[in-house]
């Protein structure tokens, strides 16, 4: 089972928080953090990445379900 992760760099304001909670999976490029890979296998440290974005950007899903509150 994989996780698919997407960031929205539109409401990305690339605090960096992502990067460092999670650097394995996040990197910052620019204005924004862009996913490593599209799909990842679950991590706990992925989904505190997700919530821990000021901006609400970064979904995480599991066959189309969204893995955040």
């Amino acid at each position: 089972m994989t996780w698919k992760l997407e960031v929205n760099a539109g409401a990305c304001m690339a605090s960096g928080l992502c990067a460092g909670i999670a650097p394995d999976h996040f990197t910052l490029e620019g204005v924004s953090a862009v996913a490593n890979s599209p799909e990842v296998e679950p991590d706990d440290d992925v989904l505190e990445a997700a919530e821990s974005c000021p901006a609400m950007a970064i979904s995480v899903t599991e066959n189309g379900r969204d893995l955040l509150a």
